[in-house]
């Protein structure tokens, strides 16, 4: 039977905490975006107007240089509404190719959604994906 010796455990220990903190770092604008969603459930809806949508490369450095490389796109859709001044929110999904992620945002360019404001807070707003 074969054993890790210890430093063999710690480097594999080390990596796995590497990993998971970049995918934290990553992704942790979708993570915040699904949290203030399930908060803002409850929050009065008012319309609002999709008049800015980006698509922007999200890129990862290759392990044997600085090169990078695209691993995903970043779909963004922002919004405009009045609550009584003009404020901004925002909406992102990931998506595999430019393709999808292009063809997602401008299925949205000039929409009319509802969102969801804070009542404390009307500068803070959110797009609950079920309402697009």
């Amino acid at each position: 039977m074969r054993y890790i010796t210890y430093s063999a455990y710690i480097k594999l220990l080390l990596f796995a905490a590497f990993a998971a903190i970049s995918l934290a770092a990553r992704y942790w604008g979708l993570f915040v975006q699904w949290l203030h969603g399930l908060r803002g459930r409850d929050w009065a809806t008012i319309p609002a107007v999709i008049d800015i949508v980006s698509v922007v490369p999200q890129t990862k450095k290759t392990n044997y240089g600085e090169q990078e490389r695209i691993v995903s796109y970043l779909g963004t859709l922002t919004y405009c509404y009045r609550n009584p001044e003009l404020q901004m929110g925002d909406f992102s999904r990931m998506f595999g190719t430019e393709v999808a992620a292009k063809a997602w945002v401008g299925s949205y360019k000039g929409r009319s959604v509802m969102v969801h404001v804070d009542p404390r807070d009307p500068s803070q707003s959110v797009l609950r994906k079920e309402e697009l």
